[in-house]
């Protein structure tokens, strides 16, 4: 197996000490071997990114755009070496793979625009001879942990722009697949990034507590699920850090009795059995207002469920690969058995499929309850699996309540063709991201993204203009030339314009 090392001040770094396999979902065997940083190590990328920085934020703006432009272009040359590595080591199809890196070179396109971004403000004669701007300035050293279900996008999202804004960067990718994460800094570095810039340190929760204890790291950002995500937040802001922090979610779609159905069993497919159901944006639960559209919609679901092309990630034309673990894999299915333990009818039951020549895969087919109740289980937890489960209610109301009543606030939509419930539904709803006939409403890369509630821990949202306020910090500053030959006596009130 091949060893994957640290990137550290430009140069790729064995490390020494503990090592964890890499498997590749799809074979169910370990194909890679990753270093798993100790602290020495993450002390060692902290000090080359220290070292980097006084030089980065004096580096013009506009230069720190042009690095990004190459590396805009760098990735996408290397687009399909890129997709391989994610389908490969996640399981993900190449087609999901391959959006998921659009979305990310997307954000490198935003921060392509730091000189505009940082241009700051200012205002001449605000007192008598007196002028006064603000600019944004970089924090210094800051660190990024990322996780496993979209391992080149949300590293996407934070370290260009980080780095646009003149700071330093220590990633912390996942260490289930890491190949991406490092492939594609490795681009970053040939687009002309100085060393120590930009630095990657694999590991678990070690490095993880080494990168949130460390003086020198003034921010960090995660994203995963919501126990590690209170615990990042806690840890980082005690010590005084600013964190950002994105937790689990539990994402609602609300079908009304005069939704188009076909179009929303459509985005219901996508959306909830996409990447095999492991996407925080992933729909998990279908809220139907009225029996007869929930019948309709089950009638529909289940042939296109069972029709599913489920196989090996890196095959082309397949609507699923496997999960990411095996240890997933048992989780997950241990949800599908809880559901029917409490009551819910599972009306698909993906459990058990094998996919030909790939007996030891990680795969589950998709699965559908009904007749969920928000007392089981398997309503109030995140899955994180291609589970989908039908919640009958009687009106739009109740279905408000339904989710506003939920712990997780991250995403949510309805599918309705009446624009005043579209309306209501968009001003009460109490979630961060929300869709109207939109199954998955992901801002784009110039918007932010984050939910409410026990989905994001902090004040500002992820990448977009959020992202540029998380990775700076505004310095206002007052000026005034008093002609030489004057002689001003002392103020002793408190100074005004008036």
């Amino acid at each position: 197996m091949s060893h994957i090392p640290h990137l550290i001040n430009g140069e790729r770094i064995a490390g020494q000490g503990r090592s964890a396999d890499v498997f590749n979902p799809s074979t169910g065997q370990a194909i890679h071997q990753v270093a798993l940083a100790d602290r020495a190590t993450v002390q060692q990328a902290i000090d080359a990114a220290q070292a980097a920085f006084p030089a980065w934020r004096n580096t013009p703006p506009a230069k720190r755009a042009q690095v990004m432009f190459r590396f805009k272009q760098l990735l996408e040359q290397h687009k399909d070496a890129i997709v391989q590595l994610i389908s490969e080591e996640h399981g993900k199809t190449l087609e999901d793979a391959a959006g998921e890196l659009q979305r990310g070179i997307e954000n490198v396109e935003y921060a392509c625009g730091a000189p505009e971004l940082l241009k700051g403000e200012y205002s001449r004669n605000v007192g008598p001879n007196i002028d006064a701007w603000s600019d944004q300035q970089p924090l210094g050293v800051v660190a990024g942990i990322t996780p496993f279900n979209f391992p080149a996008m949300v590293p996407l999202w934070m370290y260009p722009l980080a780095i646009a804004c003149g700071n330093c960067f220590i990633l912390k990718p996942s260490e289930r697949d890491p190949s991406s994460a490092l492939y594609i800094a490795d681009l970053l570095n040939q687009a002309g990034l100085p060393k120590g810039v930009l630095n990657v340190v694999h590991g678990d929760k070690d490095a993880v507590d080494a990168l949130l204890e460390a003086p020198e790291i003034k921010a960090v950002s995660f994203v995963g699920s919501t126990p590690i995500a209170e615990y990042i937040y806690a840890e980082g802001t005690k010590r005084g850090k600013r964190v950002q922090a994105l937790g689990g979610a539990k994402n609602h779609a609300v079908l009304m009795p005069d939704a188009d159905l076909d179009n929303a069993v459509s985005s219901l497919m996508g959306a909830a059995y996409g990447s095999c159901g492991e996407r925080c944006m992933a729909i998990s639960v279908a809220v139907c207002v009225g029996d007869q559209i929930a019948d309709a919609l089950v009638a529909k679901l289940v042939p296109q469920i069972q029709a599913l092309k489920v196989g090996a990630g890196t095959s082309c034309g397949l609507d699923m690969g496997p999960l990411v673990t095996r240890q997933h894999l048992d989780k997950v299915s241990g949800y599908v058995e809880d559901g029917v333990r409490a009551g819910a009818e599972l009306v698909v039951d993906g459990r058990g499929l094998s996919v030909a020549g790939h007996e030891d895969g990680f795969f589950l087919g998709g699965c559908l309850f009904d007749g969920v109740t928000p007392d089981m289980r398997i309503y109030r937890e995140e899955i994180f699996g291609p589970v989908l489960c039908i919640v009958r209610v009687d009106s739009l109301e109740a279905a408000m309540q339904l989710i506003n009543a939920h712990e997780y606030g991250n995403g949510t939509c309805i599918f309705t063709r009446d624009g005043e419930a579209a309306r209501l539904f968009c001003d009460e709803i109490e979630v961060g991201m929300v869709g109207v006939n939109v199954p998955l409403p992901v801002p784009v890369a110039y918007h932010s993204f984050g939910g409410w509630k026990r989905s994001l821990f902090g004040d500002l949202h992820a990448y977009g203009p959020d992202g540029v306020r998380f990775y700076t910090r505004r310095k206002a500053i007052t000026q005034r030339w008093p002609q030489r030959a004057s002689h001003e006596a002392a103020q002793f009130a408190f100074p005004s314009n008036g």
